[in-house]
């Protein structure tokens, strides 16, 4: 009971909340008259969500044990990521955010490979210098997070103090994160299923790397070529509307209301049609019989 029990809370951390990962037209209509706090929070809350990043600092953290080393290594991940964060927004720098996040999912790929011993096993070589590949992923984190800042409608007015607040917020985020997955390990490691486990752990977030690289790349074709993919976006959605309609339970009530109201429709029809027959053919009789208008004499239409 105890190991699913961890094994549950690691795969709900691993997955995160992927969904709430972009800037959202919300988030945008805030940034419009967002102050230095609002920015803060921006960062939070896009750190805590973002499930890609929580997964390499996850994969990061899971063999060190000395808190020294976690030191380290954060501090290593968090000089990288500021540095392109602020100087990629301040100066502009831009790429397909599907793209770089599909680089991030490399990243990921990258740790769990590299927790399972892979370099040693499969490539016959020594791991590169950990520091410096966390530093490395650092800079192309922190370039992914400057894509999602630029999605907001940054003013220059203020615009370093923006920047400065939103890498604030990121690292309140990213400290929380490290939080729960420093007690959750360190709790886990207390227990026989951590030896057991922790090999399948590995694999997982390999999987969930891969699984993010294979979303990103489809949404980097839908964007990139919208031409040569048959559904557009509406057209997609009401493809779904449909295939839920199929599955519904009340799936044939509205045809069948629909019929209903069309027949009760034709035989109104009918019924106004027969009237008018009815009321044409008695003014034709009427017509047809010999009659007179006032002294004059007798006569038919």
């Amino acid at each position: 009971m105890k190991t699913r029990f961890w094994i549950g809370l690691l795969a709900l951390l691993a997955t995160g909340v992927v969904m709430a990962h972009g800037m959202s037209a919300e988030d945008q209509a805030r940034a419009l008259n967002a102050g230095f706090m609002e920015y803060i929070e921006l960062g939070a809350v896009h750190m805590v969500t973002g499930y890609d990043h929580l997964l390499f600092l996850f994969g990061v953290m899971f063999f060190l044990t000395r808190f020294n080393d976690i030191v380290r290594f954060i501090t290593a991940f968090t000089v990288g990521h500021s540095i392109t964060l602020v100087f990629a927004t301040l100066y502009g720098i831009r790429a397909n955010y599907y793209l770089v996040d599909a680089v991030i999912a490399l990243t990921v790929c990258y740790k769990a490979f590299d927790n399972l011993g892979g370099f040693k096993r499969y490539l016959q070589m020594k791991s590169p210098n950990l520091m410096w590949m966390v530093f490395a992923f650092g800079l192309i984190h922190g370039f992914g997070l400057s894509t999602r800042l630029q999605q907001l409608p940054l003013a220059e007015d203020g615009l370093v103090l923006r920047i400065l607040a939103f890498n604030l917020g990121v690292e309140a985020g990213q400290i929380a994160a490290l939080a729960v997955m420093l007690f959750l390990l360190s709790s886990w490691r207390r227990t026989e299923s951590f030896k057991h486990f922790s090999r399948a752990t590995n694999w997982l977030l390999m999987m969930l790397g891969v699984l993010l690289l294979l979303m990103q790349l489809h949404g980097y074709l839908h964007s990139a070529h919208p031409d040569e993919f048959p559904l557009n976006k509406d057209d997609h959605s009401h493809t779904h509307e449909d295939m839920d309609a199929a599955r519904s339970p009340l799936k044939d009530y509205q045809r069948r209301f629909d019929m209903d109201m069309g027949d009760m429709e034709m035989e109104k029809q009918d019924s106004q049609g027969s009237n008018e027959r009815i009321i044409e053919e008695a003014e034709e009789q009427a017509d047809a019989q010999p009659h007179r208008h006032g002294s004059g004499e007798a006569h038919v239409h």
